[in-house]
């Protein structure tokens, strides 16, 4: 998708629209006391489920998880390992973000592996926390030349 480019939340399937809503839900239990950037993710499972986390902030600031990566910890904890899709929404403590927010390298390292596990690419989608301005891409293009499980093999 070109940059600058994007969907409407009106224009969403009823799911894409639900995985943002449990997001943003999400972001609201974020602990995220140095940043002051609350985060929330929503995880659709290949079965249907959608496992929600939030960031958690550490002092120690490389300690500090971000909401895509809990929600995958979250859902591995739960016995879950395959995926379909995951929603990302975020605000700051002086309001809504005005862009999308994208899932950062680490994070997109993590979804680029579950998608492999999980042997589809996953759906990505991120939003303003408005819900005006959506993006919806895959796994595989907001992380090309993605390094799997398959890197590893000889």
């Amino acid at each position: 998708m070109k940059r600058g480019t994007y969907l409407r939340y009106a224009d969403l399937t009823k799911i894409q629209r639900k995985l943002l809503d449990s997001a943003k839900d999400a972001a609201d239990t974020s602990y995220a006391p140095y940043s002051k950037f609350y985060v929330g993710a929503a995880l659709l499972t290949s079965n249907g489920k959608i496992i929600t986390a939030s960031n958690v902030e550490n002092s120690a600031y490389g300690s500090t998880l971000c909401a895509e990566r809990s929600a995958i910890v979250r859902a591995n904890a739960m016995g879950y390992r395959s995926f379909k899709a995951i929603a990302i929404i975020a605000k700051s403590a002086k309001g809504g973000t005005k862009e999308p927010t994208a899932p950062c390298g680490a994070c997109r390292q993590m979804l680029y592996e579950s998608s492999c596990i999980s042997k589809s690419s996953m759906e990505v989608i991120f939003s303003n926390t408005r819900m005006d301005k959506v993006v919806i891409s895959d796994i595989d293009a907001l992380l090309p030349f993605g390094f799997g499980p398959e890197s590893l093999t000889k």
